[in-house]
């Protein structure tokens, strides 16, 4: 059954969302902070002069900094449990608050011992610099870290990174790793808290070792294994919509891939243009067979390309990843919410969900509306709802108000709602529906702006 929408409104408050995983690891990241800080006082014995307050201040900056980067490095190890029980989208975002952080924190801990030394040395703070860089064991390999950090938090801030290319950001990030490497050698020689402190030293020896194993595991070797086993490659291309066009996957065995409904992986398409990044894209139809399918809009070059893809063509992916799945479900009754390619996760929900099924898209016009065909074959098969809001004959955009929502989806607030699409349009859809009454709870939502 599909219906356009028509008009209303009201509205009330918001809330915060709570998932047991997300808690039990920032408890756990804040308990490690809490432990660096301790060590810190164990060894601080009484603060004497300026020398001594900015030398001390600069010891805890640098050992928070230290740990910071073993925290930045863990949470782009691509661990599953995180990218599938917590989100991609939020593990993303804790490593970007974590790069600011260490880059805060590496600033006031180069700044702050330079400033102490000199003091102490009654020198010039640029002649002391120049001391400690070039003179001291092991704090030039530091130097070089910290500069690569610096560039890399230079290009990740929000104002640089929408003026530089996708691929060229990707690949200075992954030299953080390099940069890390660089620095560790001269916290363990120069750092006060590990000087005749073997346990102290022994733990943070694990913990970078622990960050590298997961490294290597998960971003890495893993990978390469599911690439040998699988042997995927590009079977068709075919257009959706305008702009917009599906490619399907074949290889070997990918039911043992475990990928659900909702999961996206990162592909890599190993042809000329193409085989030096990838690119989040989502399932766009629940693994079938030897199939996988992925439904793409055209907003770049790389996503442009994707159309011309020749059958054959070997693919390289990563994955599965994201939480927008199933397991999210805390009722019988659910509400997709879609605009845009948002759509592609939420069709292969749309097929699957047990339940009572809803599905709300949004899109400028009817010929915009990728992958309308299979909805409406879907609906009719399970006996589900489709709902379209769509602009205007004059351009103006639906006005999705609570209202709006409660009208077109009665008892909105005792459904779960998946919500997928650009993220102005998904921060409205959250606000009307907590507005409309709905708990923050069962409002699931996940960007793959990445």
């Amino acid at each position: 059954m599909a219906t356009v929408y028509r008009e209303q409104a009201p509205p009330a408050p918001p809330s915060v969302r709570r998932r047991s995983p997300a808690t039990v690891l920032l408890v756990l990241l804040w308990a490690g902070v809490a432990a660096v800080i301790a060590l810190w006082w164990q060894n601080t014995g009484s603060v004497v002069g300026t020398a001594g307050w900015l030398t001390a201040a600069g010891r805890i900056s640098g050992l928070l900094c230290g740990y910071s980067c073993a925290v930045l490095v863990g949470l782009m190890a691509r661990v599953p449990l995180l990218e599938r029980r917590i989100g991609s989208d939020r593990v993303a975002r804790w490593h970007g608050m974590a790069g600011r952080y260490t880059i805060c924190l590496l600033v006031a801990h180069v700044v702050l011992i330079i400033a102490g030394y000199a003091d102490l040395a009654r020198a010039s703070f640029w002649g002391e610099a120049n001391t400690i860089v070039f003179h001291t064991d092991r704090v030039l390999p530091a130097a070089l870290g910290t500069a690569v950090l610096l560039a890399v938090g230079i290009v990740s801030a929000r104002a640089v990174r929408r003026k530089v290319g996708y691929e060229f950001w990707y690949y200075l990030h992954l030299l953080t790793y390099g940069a890390v490497f660089l620095s560790f050698g001269h916290q363990i020689s120069l750092g006060a808290e590990f000087a005749g402190n073997e346990v102290a030293k022994d733990i943070w020896f694990a913990l970078y070792l622990s960050v590298l194993t997961l490294v290597v595991w998960f971003r890495f070797l893993t990978p390469v294994v599911l690439n040998l086993r699988h042997r995927l490659r590009v079977e068709s291309v075919h257009q959706e919509a305008p702009g917009v066009w599906s490619v399907v996957i074949r290889g070997q065995r990918p039911e043992t891939l475990g990928a659900e409904s909702g999961q996206f992986f990162r592909w890599r398409f190993l042809t000329s243009g193409l085989w030096w990044t990838s690119t989040p894209y989502s399932l766009s139809a629940p693994p079938v067979g030897t199939r996988l399918r992925i439904t793409v809009k055209s907003l770049g070059t790389h996503s442009a390309s994707v159309a011309r893809l020749r059958p054959g063509t070997r693919v390289w992916a990563e994955g599965p990843y994201g939480a927008l799945t199933a397991g999210l479900r805390t009722t019988g009754q659910t509400l997709l919410i879609a605009a845009g390619v948002g759509i592609t996760p939420l069709r292969a929900l749309f097929e699957t969900l047990p339940g009572e099924v809803t599905l709300l898209y949004r899109a400028h016009s009817a010929e915009d509306l990728a992958l309308g065909g299979e909805l409406e074959a879907i609906a009719r098969r399970r006996g589900a709802k489709v709902l379209y809001a769509l602009n205007k004959a004059d351009g103006s955009r639906p006005r999705l108000s609570p209202g709006t929502l409660h009208g077109m989806v009665p008892e909105l607030a005792d459904h779960d709602v998946y919500l997928c699409g650009p993220s102005g349009f998904a921060q409205d859809m959250y606000e009307a529906l907590r507005a409309a009454g709905v708990p923050d709870r069962r409002i699931h939502h996940e960007s793959f702006q990445m």
